[in-house]
This record gives C-alpha cells, sequence and structure tokens, in this order.
C-alpha cells in the first residue's frame, strides 16, 4: 500500500532546503520556536531569499524572544525596514514582549496556546507547533495550497477552494514528523511544483498526483480574478538643513507603516490632497513621482524638495543629523522617495 507521507519525508531527507532556521532532518538538535516563529512571520508575503539576511540580522542582534521582547519599538521598525508589511513588524514585538511577561519568555506548545498570542493566525499557529513542537497540525501556505490543489486536482478557484484544500492537505499530514512533513511539501512547491512548468518527472509525488495524470497540473490551482486596485495620491516633503540634517517623523502606530520613519506629508486619497509642508520654505516641485503597490492600492507620491536654515523650525517632524541618518532604515516607499529626490536636492540653492 502506498504511503505518500512516507515517500515525500523520504525526498525530504535527502533534498531539504538548508534554511537557517531550520534543523536539517535526521539531526538530534530540537527546532528552537523562537526562530521558527520568527522566520514565519517574515516569510509571510516575502521570499526566502529576501528574508535570510534580515533573520540573520535579527538573530544576531535579538538571539531570544527575551532579547527581542526587551527592544526599543524604533529599533525594530529600522531593522524591519525593506521587508514591507510593517504590521507584521508590530505584531512581532507584542508577541515576543507577551511570551517573555506571561510565559516566562518560552513558547505555548498547543495550537490553541500559540493562537492566543498577538499576531499569530491560523497559519502560523499550526507551522509552529508542527515544526517547533511536533504537533499534527496541517500547514497550508501559497505553496501548499499549489501542491494540494494539483495533487487531488481541485478546481475550485482560490479563494474559495481553502477549505477544501485544507481538507485534502489534512488527509495526507502524518502524526510522524509533521514538521518535517510541512517543510516537505513548502519545498516540493517551491523547487518542483512551481507556478509554471512544473517539473513533474521529478516529483515525489508524480505517481498519486491527479492533476500530472489528468494533464491539468499547469492551469492549477485556479484563482478568482481580482478587482482593480484604486490609486491614491499624496504628497512628500523632504527637507534638508544646511548642516545635512534630514527632517523626518514617526507614523502614527496605527495604520501602514505605523511606527516608522518616514518623510512629512499629506493623507493619502483618491485625489491630491491639499498641500500640507511642515516647515516653512521654499519649497521645489522636480516633477517626478513614487509610485508604489500596497496590498489593496496603488500608491503615487509626489514630491516637495527644499533646502533650510539652522533657525527653520519644523511644525511636524524632527531634523536627523546626517551622521546617524540611514536611508536603509526606511520603510520601502519613504526610500523610493529619497532615492529618487536626492539627485534634485543636489540642485537646489543652499
Amino acid at each position: 500500500m502506498r504511503d505518500d507521507a512516507a515517500d515525500l519525508l523520504a525526498w525530504y531527507d535527502r533534498h531539504a532546503r538548508d534554511l537557517p532556521w531550520r534543523v536539517a532532518p535526521g539531526s538530534d538538535a530540537r527546532p528552537d520556536p523562537y526562530r521558527v516563529w520568527l522566520s514565519e512571520v517574515m516569510l509571510q508575503q516575502t521570499t526566502v531569499a529576501a528574508v535570510k539576511d534580515y533573520f540573520h540580522r535579527f538573530t544576531t542582534r535579538w538571539p531570544t524572544v527575551a532579547a527581542l521582547a526587551g527592544a526599543a519599538d524604533a529599533e525594530v521598525m529600522a531593522a524591519w525596514a525593506g521587508l514591507d508589511y510593517y504590521a507584521r513588524a508590530r505584531n512581532l514585538l507584542a508577541c515576543a514582549r507577551v511570551v517573555a511577561r506571561d510565559y516566562g519568555g518560552v513558547f505555548p506548545d498547543t495550537l490553541a496556546g500559540l493562537r492566543a498570542l498577538p499576531g499569530i493566525g491560523p497559519y502560523t499557529a499550526a507551522a509552529v507547533a508542527a515544526i517547533a513542537f511536533g504537533a499534527r497540525e496541517t500547514v497550508v501556505d501559497g505553496n501548499v495550497e499549489r501542491v494540494m490543489a494539483r495533487m487531488f486536482d481541485i478546481h475550485t478557484p482560490l479563494p474559495a477552494a481553502k477549505p477544501e484544500i485544507t481538507a485534502a492537505a489534512a488527509r495526507l499530514t502524518p502524526a510522524r514528523r509533521p514538521g518535517d512533513y510541512a517543510q516537505a511539501v513548502m519545498d516540493i512547491g517551491a523547487t518542483i511544483c512551481t507556478p509554471r512548468k512544473p517539473a513533474c518527472g521529478i516529483c515525489p509525488w508524480s505517481a498519486p498526483c491527479l492533476a500530472r495524470a489528468r494533464g491539468t497540473a499547469p492551469d492549477l490551482p485556479r484563482k478568482t480574478p481580482k478587482a482593480a486596485q484604486p490609486i491614491r495620491h499624496g504628497i512628500a516633503y523632504l527637507a534638508r538643513r544646511t548642516d545635512g540634517a534630514w527632517l523626518l517623523e514617526t507614523r502614527p502606530p496605527q495604520g501602514l507603516l505605523g511606527g516608522m520613519l518616514g518623510w512629512p506629508g499629506t493623507d493619502w486619497a483618491e485625489s491630491v490632497p491639499a498641500a500640507q509642508p511642515p516647515v516653512d520654505a521654499l519649497w521645489h516641485d522636480p516633477g517626478a513621482e513614487v509610485r508604489h503597490t500596497f496590498t489593496h492600492f496603488h500608491l503615487r507620491l509626489g514630491l516637495r524638495l527644499a533646502q533650510v536654515g539652522l533657525d527653520a523650525r519644523p511644525e511636524r517632524g524632527t531634523f536627523h543629523p546626517a551622521a546617524t541618518f540611514r536611508p536603509a532604515d526606511l520603510p520601502t516607499v519613504m526610500r523610493k522617495a529619497f532615492d529618487l529626490a536626492r539627485p534634485a536636492m543636489e540642485t537646489l540653492p543652499r
């Protein structure tokens, strides 16, 4: 009798990806729940390639959940800059502080206990429970959805297909090595059962895969067409003082880019908002705009540039000395504004 989970685990033992948050299959070491949780939060909506350096920096600077819990908000937000989806960073801190304060720095080892923590949803809870604690939980991310849709030839479009796909995945999840199994399915999706041109010839699940047998694998999973995203407009004000300091502000803790450092600016709205300069100055329009896409809308951000004297008194924000200002600490959209504005700023009169 064929054992699909056993076949996949045998493949994983030979071909598992070497990732910094993983324990290699066959190792006597136990997965560190902190590293598993941190990696899963970072990997949401983000690629493995993008996450590796951030994971290394975080675990070097904050090697335990207690260390992360004790970090200043601004330091963590700056370290997260560039990974986007910044609510994850706020939830990361909130969760670390609850674990440190209420659980003595030890993560709960059950699905229910993990779900009770701030910022941990069904997927992350299942992943940490399975990978870190060996619980028989069904882990379903985008890679797993694609693999299961093909394995069972599921044609219901996503997101409506999620319950059907999750039920199918649950039938295959083994009681033995559920964490390795979950990571094995992810690896199959990332390296073999890819969105385009799946490499069915080298897949350990080629034989039982219904979509391969029926020739439908390249068309799955089906997805409901997304509605066109709206466009919002705004203005960002970049002011540099004659000593090289830049005018920046910390955004409110709630909302997009909450708690992040950025340029003072207008609200983001369907039409270009009225001007809201943060300091009295001669503002210049460089005739360029930043284009950036968030989850639910496209942003068109106009720029206004000014050189100001040492006596400038801003109504919003504070000047950050050139020696300590790091563009890398800015969220992506704000860094785009800086990169676009910097050449034009050099032409302005001082």
